[in-house]
């Protein structure tokens, strides 16, 4: 079984900084990559940064320059800096963790995490 588990998410002004961490735990073999998402309301959900195993990362365009992605492989946690957030940035967060488990290759999703930020 792979649980994956999300915390730092909270409240802050415009210009702030929050940081991220999402964690999988559980029978793991390797961790393929791992994902940051966002839905605000009304909107639809969207990639905000992936990392692979390797260490390749993505951003969406948005949040270049002000969010960072990282990974502790040895921990099988990711880390999403967030730096001079707006609050165009409000929305919750999920993590998913693709991982090659007992049952093969499978995406696991945290139960995400608020983040708001006032202007």
């Amino acid at each position: 079984q792979v649980k994956v588990v999300e915390s730092g998410g909270g409240l802050v002004q415009a210009g702030e900084s929050l940081r991220l961490s999402c964690a999988a735990s559980g029978t793991i073999f390797s961790v393929n990559r791992m994902d940051w998402y966002r839905q605000a309301p009304g909107k639809q959900r969207e990639l905000v940064a992936g990392i692979s195993g390797s260490g390749n990362i993505v951003y969406v365009d948005s949040v270049k320059g002000r969010f960072t992605i990282s990974i502790n492989n040895a921990k099988n946690t990711v880390y999403l800096q967030m730096n001079r957030l707006q609050s165009e940035d409000t929305a919750v967060y999920g993590c998913r963790a693709i991982v090659t488990a007992d049952r093969g290759q499978v995406a696991y999703w945290g139960q995400g995490t608020q983040v708001t930020v006032s202007s």
